[in-house]
């Protein structure tokens, strides 16, 4: 894909870098969940499961879908995952380290838009 999203002078207007930084790390974020999910055996994922759901509200019951969601905060918040000012640090000084790893969930938020989902990097 080509283009980086609206510009000013040739560079991408400051919200807009920001907007695409910040889709990036989600989608950096959620690959590094599906990856140890991904890894988790069946009976490891519904004790997961269960033990968010017992943690949140000993005694209440939940949908499947709230199930999936506890567990997968509380796997989220086990993973050492950067903060967003520290992620987008490490992303500017080398940002085809971190586009291998992306699953591309971001381009999705910049489609149909004045952006054309691409990669302010050059990469694609």
């Amino acid at each position: 894909m080509s283009g980086s999203g609206p510009t000013e002078g040739g560079r991408p207007r400051e919200g807009s870098d920001q907007a695409l930084l910040r889709a990036k790390y989600l989608d950096y974020c959620s690959a590094r969940v599906a990856e140890v999910i991904l890894q988790l055996t069946a009976d490891e994922i519904y004790l997961l499961a269960q033990e968010a759901a017992r943690a949140a509200e000993p005694e209440g019951e939940f949908s499947y879908e709230e199930v999936v969601r506890l567990a997968t905060e509380r796997l989220s918040t086990t993973l050492s995952l950067p903060s967003f000012e520290t992620w987008a640090e490490a992303y500017r000084e080398d940002p085809a380290r971190f586009d291998r790893e992306l699953l591309g969930l971001w381009e999705s938020e910049f489609t149909g838009t004045e952006s054309s989902g691409g990669n302010p990097s050059g990469s694609s």
